[in-house]
């Protein structure tokens, strides 16, 4: 079966704008780690590989050591878990009116899938993020940051695109360790 199928949320113009303006509240309360480049304002791939190009010729000049790898959460947005997602927020100190309607989002949304033979009955996904919400890139943001809270303590030099992360340390030994939490 093929693996590269994902499905897309489509949605009310009405929706789409109401998730634009949770967004903007979202994003009056909730700071986003400096480490993550995806899904920001004013932040791109361009960026991230500039700080690690940086980070990397320091290193090379003064001739130390620097082990990087380099991780792709594969299907990450269909994977995360929607209580860990209101955890999160709630551990990102987004009010609980703003937990309740994003939840309200997700507990009313109902999916059918269409191909060229027809079409699904309706039915109730209970776990990962909508594709094509304009919520979601801002909600994944949110909740990479606080999982990766503990590995960026040990390993400052970690940065994140969306679900690809690189983490960097002095030593392969640091750099695995990281990887294990």
């Amino acid at each position: 079966m093929e693996k590269n199928y994902r499905g897309i949320k489509l949605m009310s113009h009405t929706m789409k704008l109401w998730e634009r303006v949770v967004e903007a509240r979202l994003r009056k309360v909730v700071e986003i780690c400096e480490q993550q480049y995806g899904f920001m304002p004013r932040k791109s791939t361009t960026d991230a590989i500039f700080a690690l190009r940086i980070l990397m010729e320091k290193y090379r000049d003064g001739q130390r050591e620097l082990h990087c790898v380099f991780v792709d959460l594969e299907k990450a947005y269909d994977r995360v878990p929607r209580e860990e997602l209101w955890y999160c927020m709630r551990k990102s100190g987004v009010a609980e009116k703003y937990v309740r309607v994003v939840q309200d989002m997700y507990e009313r949304s109902r999916t059918v899938v269409r191909c060229a033979v027809g079409q699904t009955e309706e039915f109730k996904v209970e776990v990962g993020l909508h594709q094509g919400s304009a919520l979601s890139p801002f909600l994944f943001a949110m909740l990479m940051g606080q999982l990766s809270e503990e590995v960026r303590q040990e390993s400052p030099w970690t940065m994140m695109f969306a679900d690809d992360i690189v983490i960097c340390s002095e030593s392969r030994e640091q750099v695995e360790e990281n990887l294990e939490r």
